[in-house]
């Protein structure tokens, strides 16, 4: 299987013989004790760029960064004063590990209105979706166990289980999400569990039609191989109508759509408020059979114990009584503009030969440079001579590929900067197919 590039940079990165990680010494003692695992892990691209665009000149479309205009401030200014004042002792207390419960029942009421019913029960929180995938991993990835994900997909689920040893199995995408014609092919090496974004997928900001998410569990279920669904946008959808979740279409295959008994699906749900309320908040939940989160329970609390009880208390009192549903219509309006904005600046100032996705909700859209414009090379490019940056697309791929190809975040940038980002990459890869020509 090719090593992807970025885990190449990081075995580079540590070596034995120099002792250095990223750039900074390591004593030696400590650096020949690593684990084995270690040497897969890699540094979050995403995360190494946000570095160099901290600059006021430079324009980023590069982090998945929610627009801090549409931040709840005086919200979570007041809700945070009272439970300091009504329930502080509790609220800067130790707590359960499952999460505060008016929290999880106030998610069960908002999930049900989506097609998803369990019981509070079925829902434990999470320090942000990122340590639910690395609590996943944790409790099923063996090394060497086979994870099957589109490709691309999300680089932080391949960060989270690339550090527990996996490997994987992939199904490209294309403008309806999975090709779930050739998915096929791929469950017969076995997967552990899929690894699905079905709304608006990171990175590709495509959507998983109705028939293929049928036919997704249909076929998950003929070859006995259990689904994990992250679904972070799901809420954020500025066009279209709104597709049933796959963990629904699973209880309905199986007969118990409508709620009744326990929640015994094959499909694990993730979702988060860091999209809906504020990612400093760090809320997420992921909703499993009760016996799984026994398990995940028991991993968390090697982990961190649990979620901070004052920043769930917080979500909670700023999330209940409709405002939750207020505040994303708001939200939708303003990403809703930026998308557009995005659509129209690649259409004026993109060669024709380049090609993207047209994303109905979500924070990204993906594009395809024209053949012989390498992104990562066209990164360097950009940051140097128009100080733009974007995420190169070759990291979302976990078998290695997507050379010409490249993430771009709408939301955070105004429009009229998302315009002025674009005209300067534009001409950036422009300036590349005429020198080629």
């Amino acid at each position: 299987m090719p090593i992807p590039a970025l885990e190449i940079e990081a075995r580079k990165a540590v070596s034995p013989l120099n002792g250095k990680r990223n750039g900074s010494a390591v004593p030696t003692l400590w650096a020949e004790r690593f684990a084995q695992r270690t040497q897969r892990m890699t540094s979050s691209m995403i995360r190494e760029l946000l570095k160099l665009t901290e600059k006021p000149d430079v324009i980023s479309f590069a982090g998945g960064l929610p627009a801090p205009e549409v931040f709840p401030f005086a919200e979570v200014e007041l809700a945070a004063e009272k439970v300091l004042r009504e329930q502080g002792k509790t609220a800067l207390q130790y707590a359960a590990t499952e999460g505060y419960l008016p929290l999880r029942e106030l998610l069960v009421r908002q999930m049900a209105r989506y097609g998803i019913r369990v019981k509070p029960a079925n829902v434990m929180i999470t320090s942000g979706s990122q340590q639910g995938l690395d609590l996943i991993g944790r409790l099923f990835v063996n090394p060497g166990d086979r994870i099957l994900a589109e490709s691309p997909t999300y680089l932080g689920a391949l960060q989270a289980w690339s550090a527990y040893q996996a490997d994987y199995l992939t199904v490209p995408v294309d403008d309806e999400g999975l090709d779930v014609a050739r998915l096929e092919a791929q469950l017969r090496g076995g997967p552990k569990f899929l690894y699905i974004l079905p709304n608006f997928q990171n990175p590709a900001g495509v959507t998983l039609s109705l028939e293929r998410r049928r036919r997704l569990v249909e076929l998950a279920n003929h070859y006995g191989a259990p689904i994990v669904e992250d679904d972070p946008y799901g809420q954020l959808r500025y066009e279209g109508e709104h597709l049933p979740p796959i963990v629904q279409l699973d209880a309905e295959f199986h007969g118990c759509a409508k709620g009744e008994g326990d929640f015994t699906g094959n499909v694990i749900y993730l979702s988060t408020l860091s999209k809906t309320l504020a990612p400093g908040l760090r809320v997420a939940w992921i909703v499993a059979p009760e016996s799984v989160i026994a398990r995940l329970v028991q991993m968390k609390q090697g982990a961190d114990l649990h979620s901070s009880p004052f920043c769930q208390m917080v979500a909670y009192e700023v999330a209940r009584d409709g405002f939750l549903d207020r505040h994303v219509r708001r939200i939708r309006e303003v990403y809703g503009a930026r998308r557009n904005a995005m659509l129209s600046a690649l259409g004026r100032h993109f060669p024709e030969e380049a090609r993207w996705t047209k994303p109905q909700g979500g924070l990204f859209l993906w594009i395809t440079l024209p053949e012989g414009v390498d992104s990562t090379d066209l990164l360097k490019e950009a940051l140097e001579k128009e100080k733009v940056a974007f995420v190169p697309g070759a990291s979302f791929f976990p078998r290695g590929g997507g050379e010409r190809t490249c993430r771009l975040n709408f939301s955070y940038a105004s429009p009229g900067v998302i315009d002025e980002g674009i005209r300067r990459l534009g001409s950036v890869v422009k300036g590349r197919l005429a020198a080629r020509a």
